[in-house]
């Protein structure tokens, strides 16, 4: 890994910026920041012939490289963040699964410490506050409904660090505990649901504000039952997240929440297990075994999806060159959305003077070549 540069120009690369893309753009770091301007010696990196974006930013993550967040010790959930991060992922959020109460618990506080130091955005708890019926890679044994106290015990144990829960609002205890979140600043998000189209518009009164890898693990889309999907998409006030690998979500349906809910209220998540950036194999899903054939995860009993193996480079270049979502709207899918749900957007999720330098190379087939995370390079362009 190379060594920060005190003050460097990226220079000659389509540079996209909130306002719109740059031709033949500068970029200036000088630490790990960016900067509005450069002494007249510093050194320039010829950057022509690329793309160069914001660094990712996944809010729903459960782990990469072999290792879990749920289960693995405090070096092998390292091992995960860096394998996302040689993938452009330079802030993440840890997701958890389905487990015993005191054992997601514990793990909350093990994983609040990182993001004390830096190395975490925060903690998602998807489960235990699911529906039996769209369980997917759930351990229906564990799961339990949304009670508010449970729902607090494990904000608490996060201290301060818990910025999503995954809940089924229809459920006794669903409502109270979204505006229990919602009071906390701590997001709601309506997932592995089985919930009616009015059951999800009264959890986005009491504010419900994401919708989990909408499409999975909810009721589908039917004309006289329009259920959670229709809810989800039409309110302004949701962001929805997709899987974008070609295994969870048909590019129609991709283009469809694309076009009703439009690129400022598409987060693209990974939504990743341990054989992320790792590969084919049996894994431990929380609880559940999982069988990782051909980059596809599935459970050993019954076979349902199981996480993915995506990374969010891979994500990014399907958007543009498979689903032709323009590469200005999918960096506010990938960067700039999921900066703003968690907060972090002052910091991260623009190429904006004043924050992180947290940005990633792209060549003009939008294959990375480089990631740079706080003014150092963790993949370094040939060029450099």
């Amino acid at each position: 890994m190379a060594g920060r540069a005190d003050s460097t120009v990226l220079a000659g690369a389509r540079v996209v910026l909130p306002t719109g893309t740059v031709e033949n753009g500068r970029v200036i770091v000088e630490g790990a920041r960016i900067a509005g301007s450069a002494p007249e010696d510093a050194p320039v990196v010829d950057l022509s012939g690329h793309w160069l974006v914001p660094g990712f930013v996944d809010m729903h993550n459960h782990g990469g490289g072999g290792a879990s967040f749920t289960s693995g010790t405090v070096d092998e959930v390292l091992t995960g963040i860096h394998t996302h991060r040689k993938h452009g992922t330079t802030t993440l959020v840890a997701s958890t699964v389905t487990g015993e109460l005191d054992f997601l618990a514990q793990r909350a506080g093990i994983l609040s410490e990182l993001v004390e130091q830096g190395d975490l955005a925060g903690i998602h708890f998807e489960g235990p506050f699911i529906s039996p019926c769209r369980k997917g890679a759930h351990s229906e044994d564990l799961l339990r409904h949304p009670d508010p106290a449970e729902v607090r015990k494990l904000m608490d144990a996060a201290h301060g660090t818990a910025k999503m829960f995954t809940l089924a609002t229809e459920l006794p205890g669903g409502i109270d505990s979204v505006r229990l979140l919602a009071e906390h600043g701590v997001i709601a998000a309506i997932g592995h649901t089985d919930a009616t189209y009015e059951q999800t518009v009264e959890a986005i009164d009491a504010g419900a504000t994401v919708a989990t890898h909408l499409f999975n693990a909810m009721p589908p889309l039917a004309h006289r039952a329009p259920g959670p999907i229709a809810a989800l998409l039409e309110d302004e006030r949701v962001t929805v997240e997709l899987i974008n690998d070609g295994t969870h979500l048909h590019p129609a349906a991709l283009e469809l929440a694309y076009h009703h809910a439009g690129a400022a209220r598409v987060a693209l998540i990974t939504d990743a297990m341990d054989a992320a950036g790792f590969g084919d194999g049996r894994y431990q899903l929380g609880p559940l075994a999982v069988e990782v054939k051909d980059g596809v995860a599935r459970l050993v009993e019954g076979n349902s999806i199981a996480g993915s193996t995506l990374t969010l480079d891979t994500a990014f270049r399907r958007a543009v060159t498979i689903d032709r979502i323009p590469v200005e709207d999918v960096v506010q899918s990938i960067s700039a959305n999921p900066a703003r749900l968690l907060g972090v957007y002052d910091r991260v999720g623009s190429l904006d003077p004043g924050k992180d330098a947290d940005l990633v190379v792209l060549d003009a087939d939008f294959t990375l070549k480089g990631v740079m995370r706080k003014g150092e390079w963790i993949v370094k362009p040939e060029a450099v």
